[in-house]
């Protein structure tokens, strides 16, 4: 059995999650899966485009934080699911990863809900496990 990735907690007005790493690099990918899994159904998705993405920031909560709003810019922008992600490099200033997905197709893909961004609210990030609050 694969060990779980993230769960998605209780929150008001928001939606959070918890995400889960053996490592910090994993955490922070999984953070990123859990995130477009609350936005769409990511088993329809393919990983035809691919993009890098580069980050930073001035410690790791705020590169942690910089990441996923970057991911969810990319997904704006370019109208991409994203579910892959691979860290090539990670600090606790800077982070390069290459990210794998495609473009949204309304009849192929079943979105859930957009999320704006990734906020500090309630933020805990500890190298096996990250809690993450998003604006909806």
């Amino acid at each position: 059995m694969m060990d779980k990735r993230f769960e998605m907690i209780e929150h008001p007005s928001d939606v959070g999650m918890i995400a889960y790493g053996k490592t910090i690099r994993e955490t922070f990918e999984n953070a990123a899966f859990g995130m477009f899994s609350l936005m769409a159904e990511l088993s329809d998705v393919s990983t035809n485009d691919s993009f890098t993405v580069e980050v930073k920031a001035e410690d790791r909560e705020e590169l942690f934080i910089n990441w996923l709003n970057e991911l969810i810019f990319l997904e704006d922008s370019k109208k991409v699911l994203l579910k892959e992600f691979k860290i090539e490099s990670l600090t606790d200033k800077s982070l390069k990863a290459t990210v794998l997905g495609e473009k949204i197709q309304a009849n192929l893909h079943e979105l859930h809900r957009p999320i704006k961004a990734a906020t500090y609210n309630g933020l805990e990030l500890k190298d096996t496990k990250a809690k993450v609050v998003f604006d909806v």
